[in-house]
C-alpha cells in the first residue's frame, strides 16, 4: 500500500482516505473491518473497549459510476475477512473510490472515500511474469506476504532493485476453477519489474531444451542455484514464467492524420463506380422455387403411400352387396331364435312356486284365494292385515 493522508470525519462517519500512486506501480489497500466496526458502535462501547466482532461486506464503485475503474479491482472472500482494493494504474489522473460497509448483524451502513492521484512515471524497462500455484489472491495481498515473494524473487533475480507491478487471479486470466478440497488453490500471476537486465537463472527459461522439458509435460530440471524458495507455497512454476523486454518492442505506429475534408485548388472530385448490376433471378430460383417442388413432389409422394398401396380399401359392388346380405342374414337369424326360446319358456309344464303367488303364508304355508283378496267387499282393516302373521280373518 503506497503512501497517503487520511482525513476521517468524525467517528469515520464519511471518512476520506487519500493516496498518490505511481502508474506501472502495484497498489494495495485493505479494508479493514475493525476500522468500520468503530462507526458502528456506541460512545459507551468505544470508551469501555468492548466491541462486536460483526460479518461485515464491502460495496466499492467510482463516484458517478456503477463500477470501479478498469485497473482496480476488489476481492472479500467471506464476511469475516477483510476486504482488498488492489491494480495497477496504467495512465496518470484522478480517481475517487466510495467503499460501503454493510453490518450484516444490525444492517447499518458506513460510507468512505478513497481518493487516488495517479502521477505520470517511466515504466521499469524489463519485467518477468511468474505463476505461483499454491495461492489465492487474497492471501498474497497482505504486506507481510508481498515482502515474502518480493525476497524470493530478488534472489532470482540477482538483485534489491525490484519492484512489484501487478498481481492478478488466475481466474481472471481464464483459469479453472479448483476443487472445494484442501490442497487445491486458485493460482496467483505476479509480475515484477527492475532497471536491470535479467539474472542467468531467468535466462534459463528461454533456451531451447527447457521450451522443450515444458512442451513435453515432464519435469523442468531447476540448477539447484536458482531454486529460492523458502516457502513452499511461494514456489514459482518455471514453465509459466513469461520475460518482457519493453526495450525492444517496437513503437506503435503513429496515428494516420485526418484531414481538413476540403479539396485542393484545381483537384476534381472523382466518386467511386457504382458496383455493378446483379441478378436476383438465380437467388429467387434457389430459395423459392426449388423448395416449391420440392414440396409438391413429397406431398404426391405421401398421398400415393396413403391411397395407392392400402390393400383391402377398394372393393367391387357386388362384393359390397354380398356383404351387406351376409349382415341381414345374421340379424334375421338372432330375431328367430330370440322367438324359438321366448315360445319354449312359455310352453313349460311346471307350476310357479308358491313364493310367486298372492297371498302366500311363507310360515304356515297357507295361501288364501286370489279372488277372495281382490273381492272389493274385503273391509279395509282385513285387507290391510299383515298376510304373514300366524292368525287368519274370520
Amino acid at each position: 500500500m503506497n503512501g497517503g493522508w487520511t482525513n476521517t470525519h468524525l467517528f469515520g462517519a464519511n471518512a476520506e482516505i487519500k493516496f498518490t500512486i505511481p502508474v506501472g506501480k502495484f497498489f494495495t489497500y485493505e479494508l479493514m473491518r475493525e476500522t468500520f466496526q468503530n462507526d458502528f458502535e456506541p460512545l459507551s462501547k468505544l470508551y469501555a473497549g468492548f466491541l462486536y466482532d460483526d460479518p461485515m461486506t464491502f460495496k466499492c464503485n467510482q463516484q458517478g459510476f456503477p463500477d470501479l475503474p478498469e485497473w482496480l479491482r476488489f476481492t472479500q472472500r467471506h464476511p469475516y475477512d477483510n476486504g482488498f482494493l488492489y491494480g495497477t494504474p496504467t495512465s496518470p489522473g484522478k480517481s475517487v473510490i466510495e467503499i460501503f460497509a454493510v453490518n450484516k448483524r444490525s444492517y447499518e451502513t458506513a460510507r468512505h472515500i478513497l481518493v487516488l492521484k495517479i502521477t505520470a512515471e517511466k515504466m521499469l524497462p524489463y519485467q518477468a511474469e511468474f505463476f505461483i500455484q499454491l495461492r489465492e489472491i487474497e492471501k498474497v495481498l497482505p504486506p507481510p506476504v508481498q515482502d515474502e515473494i518480493k525476497q524470493d524473487l530478488q534472489k532470482l533475480w540477482d538483485t534489491e532493485a525490484l519492484e512489484i507491478v501487478n498481481m492478478s487471479n488466475a481466474l481472471d486470466r481464464g483459469g479453472r476453477v479448483p476443487l472445494p478440497l484442501a490442497g487445491h488453490f486458485e493460482g496467483v500471476y505476479v509480475k515484477v519489474g527492475s532497471e536491470e537486465y535479467f539474472s542467468e537463472c531467468l535466462l534459463s527459461v528461454l533456451t531451447p531444451e527447457h521450451q522443450r522439458q515444458c512442451a513435453a509435460g515432464s519435469k523442468v530440471k531447476v540448477p539447484g542455484e536458482c531454486n529460492f524458495c523458502n516457502i513452499p507455497s511461494n514456489c514459482i512454476t518455471w514453465c509459466s514464467t513469461e520475460l518482457i523486454d519493453l526495450t525492444q518492442r517496437e513503437p506503435e505506429p503513429p496515428a494516420p492524420t485526418v484531414g481538413s475534408g476540403i479539396l485542393e485548388a484545381g483537384e476534381d472530385f472523382s466518386p467511386p463506380e457504382s458496383p455493378p448490376s446483379r441478378d436476383y433471378f438465380p437467388d429467387y430460383m434457389v430459395t423459392v422455387i426449388v423448395p416449391l417442388i420440392l414440396a409438391v413432389v413429397l406431398c404426391l409422394l405421401l398421398a400415393y403411400i396413403m391411397f395407392g398401396r392400402r390393400e383391402g380399401l377398394w372393393v367391387s359392388g357386388q362384393q359390397c352387396a354380398a356383404l351387406i346380405q351376409i349382415q341381414l342374414y345374421h340379424h334375421q337369424t338372432i330375431h328367430g331364435n330370440t322367438d324359438e326360446l321366448r315360445g319354449m319358456a312359455a310352453n313349460r309344464g311346471v307350476p310357479p312356486p308358491l313364493s310367486t303367488l298372492p297371498m302366500f303364508n311363507s310360515r304356515t304355508g297357507q295361501r288364501a284365494s286370489p279372488l277372495q283378496s281382490d273381492s272389493p267387499s274385503i273391509p279395509l282393516i282385513l285387507a290391510q292385515h299383515d298376510p304373514y302373521s300366524d292368525t287368519l280373518p274370520r
